[in-house]
């Protein structure tokens, strides 16, 4: 049985495209592999707390060190870590808000990026000292833009730092490749935009059947790399 990790962070609770880009993904991976798991979780609805520096003590207390205090401070991340851990799939809807990641994703991230669970840090590796102790698992982002051309050679390529945000942190999250699907065009609202959002549900779908059907030809591949 494969497990998937549904994250929503869109504000919108109603006529978001990244939340309806999900449902598209979702259906689409019951109708091909309807005995699989799905571990849910709206971020939006229920925010991760940001750091503190409680929480950075706590983390960088060795386990076997840490109060009772530190070790309450860390059971929400450590919830969010053992769902992450689960899955095989993770599938991210996340709009572009002022060119980035919503705050409670972002916050999900600081959450589970988090030495001693998903990256060891070794200064005898040298100038490179972080390595990702989860490994497998395979990265969804459906996100929608305002605007448009934020995809690499677009016209505002060099404004999307969504995209290139969750390239960089994928490998810290055990992820092997990362799949991005698009909608643009919203404040535009014209024909654009419905042709945007058509071929996005339609790569949506594909992309649900392709790599279900992929997933029922392999093992699934979780934990750390020895």
């Amino acid at each position: 049985m494969t497990t998937l990790l549904r994250l929503d962070s869109s504000a919108r609770r109603s006529r978001s495209l990244t939340r309806s880009l999900g449902d598209n993904f979702q259906r689409e991976w019951e109708r091909q592999r309807p005995q699989d798991r799905w571990i849910t979780r709206d971020l939006a609805s229920e925010p991760p707390a940001h750091i503190s520096e409680d929480w950075i003590s706590a983390a960088f207390t060795p386990a076997t060190s840490r109060t009772p205090e530190q070790k309450t401070v860390l059971v929400p991340s450590d919830r969010l870590i053992d769902e992450l851990e689960e899955a095989d799939i993770i599938l991210l809807n996340a709009p572009m808000y002022n060119s980035g990641m919503p705050s409670a994703l972002k916050a999900w991230l600081d959450n589970v990026v988090r030495i001693g669970r998903t990256f060891s840090f070794d200064l005898a590796r040298g100038d490179f000292p972080l390595e990702a102790m989860l490994s497998g698992k395979q990265m969804v982002l459906l996100t929608s833009a305002g605007e448009f051309g934020f995809a690499p050679g677009g016209v505002r390529h060099a404004l999307d730092h969504l995209v290139p945000h969750v390239e960089a942190i994928r490998h810290y999250l055990g992820a092997g490749r990362l799949h991005v699907i698009r909608a643009e065009y919203q404040e535009f609202g014209d024909s654009r935009h419905e042709n945007s959002v058509g071929e996005a549900r339609a790569a949506s779908m594909a992309l649900a059947k392709k790599l279900a059907r992929e997933t029922g030809t392999r093992a699934p591949q979780k934990g750390s790399p020895t």
